[in-house]
């Protein structure tokens, strides 16, 4: 509980507006979660600023009185990262959501953290521009969230993850200083403080302006779904694309569970009765799209493919991509709950790590619907669980956890755009050795010494089943791989 609410209450009042700040509880509970639901933790106030100012005044706030405060966007995030585990202050910044600058010459735009994502796209098509970062949650994701995570999106592969698209920030540091992060040109002088920040997960500070790179949009883009009877052919078919030298913007996968969902949430589309489907896109100069439909379906051909459907026109192609964005909310067609995984594995991987996941679905008794980027071998299996029987979540997170351990035995990653946040801390371990979370601690210790903000985030607290580090993992490499 906050010492002294009432008082440090008036004195935020005082800065946002008393109608800008959130103190009974049963308001307080629209904060207590993000979109990994499972875990929950209430904030003892929230503030809702309009400006950088009002922001770096409520923070000289809680640094003074050393009170815990996290910032939160539009709460979309899954790895609970924005949850104010210890209680305290949080900044809803839904409210500075303002397209600051639109600077066409230069292809850059500066933004408030609350736009979201699709706006900027949206602000811009007319003239024929694009923000190239869109994770599948575009509609309702914050550019603020985007930066804080690192988010990624179905346009990985070929034009990477936010902080590729990023050139500067202004951000309010954990003791109110407002301080100015990179710029607009390509490489500002001295450290890559931006490249610091993106990713930082909300422990290094507040972004409060963000200067991002805009694309013209293609000359061309082609879609193409491709329908397999099975996973296994469907992932040899995306390691088979990648080592012809093909780039897609993306290459999308789902199986059969996900497609019921979809289906019946959407109607993409998509064939009810196959056991995989690929969503490929490729843009660029007309010719070049053209030439490259006849390779990737060759490609897809000698996986056994069973039908290869081009996209006729644009409506055609954004149902494809309507279906597979719609993809995590529509599992409430076929499940009450679900369990969102974000791993990475090297593409050539992902027969082995899909054979691995059914085995799991079956010692577990739960259902799993993958749905993922399979071009950037970023992977998202929903275990499918209910509730309210008893002991079904902690099956489901135990499968996540062998989830999780396979695909770092094989060379992957605890994370591929979802971030650490509070879900996947005590992981860390299994990837870095106790030297290199220390390099990291002292990295958030310059931006953050007293610990106040985001706290007990990214770094491990002692949970018990997760200590080997990376040379511990030949176990699960020797297990998973039996599976080739």
């Amino acid at each position: 509980m906050l010492k002294d609410k009432a008082r440090i209450v008036r004195e935020l009042g005082k800065i946002v507006g008393p109608n800008a700040v959130i103190c009974e509880e049963d308001e307080l509970r629209v904060y207590d979660t993000d979109g990994l639901t499972i875990f929950k933790a209430m904030p003892d106030v929230v503030v809702l600023p309009n400006s950088a100012g009002q922001v770096a005044e409520v923070v000289k706030v809680c640094h003074r009185e050393k009170v815990p405060f996290v910032a939160r966007g539009s709460g979309t995030g899954l790895s609970g990262g924005a949850l104010p585990l210890e209680g305290g202050v949080l900044i809803g910044l839904n409210r500075m959501n303002r397209i600051l600058e639109i600077d066409y010459e230069n292809k850059r735009a500066v933004v408030e953290p609350g736009v979201i994502n699709v706006w900027l796209t949206n602000a811009i098509a007319a003239r024929g521009y694009y923000y190239a970062p869109d994770p599948a949650s575009q509609l309702a994701c914050s550019i603020g969230g985007n930066v804080a995570e690192n988010s990624g999106g179905v346009r990985t592969p070929k034009y990477g993850v936010t902080t590729n698209h990023i050139l500067g920030l202004e951000v309010v540091l954990p003791d109110g200083e407002l301080v100015q992060l990179g710029g607009k040109t390509l490489d500002t002088p001295g450290y890559d403080l931006v490249g610091v920040f993106v990713g930082s997960e909300g422990t290094f500070g507040i972004a409060t302006k963000v200067i991002a790179r805009i694309m013209k949009k293609p000359e061309a883009v082609k879609t193409l779904m491709a329908v397999f009877e099975n996973l296994e052919d469907a992932s040899n078919a995306v390691s088979g694309i990648v080592a012809a030298g093909i780039v897609p913007v993306s290459i999308e996968m789902m199986d059969n569970n996900a497609i019921q969902a979809v289906e019946k949430g959407v109607g993409a589309g998509y064939p009810l009765d196959a056991g995989s489907v690929l969503v490929v896109e490729v843009d660029g100069p007309r010719a070049e799209v053209e030439a490259l439909v006849h390779p990737i379906t060759e490609v897809c051909e000698k996986n056994h493919v069973r039908e290869v459907r081009l996209a006729k026109d644009d409506a055609e192609r954004l149902l494809l991509w309507k279906g597979r964005k719609a993809a995590f909310a529509a599992m409430g067609q076929i499940s009450p709950d679900y369990y969102v995984q974000d791993a990475v594995i090297p593409r050539t991987k992902l027969p082995q790590i899909m054979a691995y996941i059914a085995d799991l679905s079956k010692k577990y008794g739960l259902r799993v619907a993958n749905v993922f980027h399979a071009g950037d071998g970023n992977l998202h299996p929903l275990i499918l669980y209910d509730s309210r029987n008893e002991g079904e979540l902690h099956k489901a997170e135990e499968m996540g956890s062998e989830i999780m351990k396979a695909c770092i035995g094989m060379g992957g990653s605890i994370t591929g755009e979802h971030g650490v946040g509070r879900e996947k801390r005590e992981y860390m371990p299994l990837m870095y050795t106790e030297d290199d979370l220390e390099a990291m601690k002292k990295v958030k210790r310059v931006f953050n010494p007293d610990g106040v903000l985001n706290p007990g985030k990214i770094f491990p607290t002692g949970a018990k089943d997760v200590k080997a580090g990376p040379s511990g993992q030949r176990g699960i490499v020797e297990k998973v791989l039996g599976h080739s």
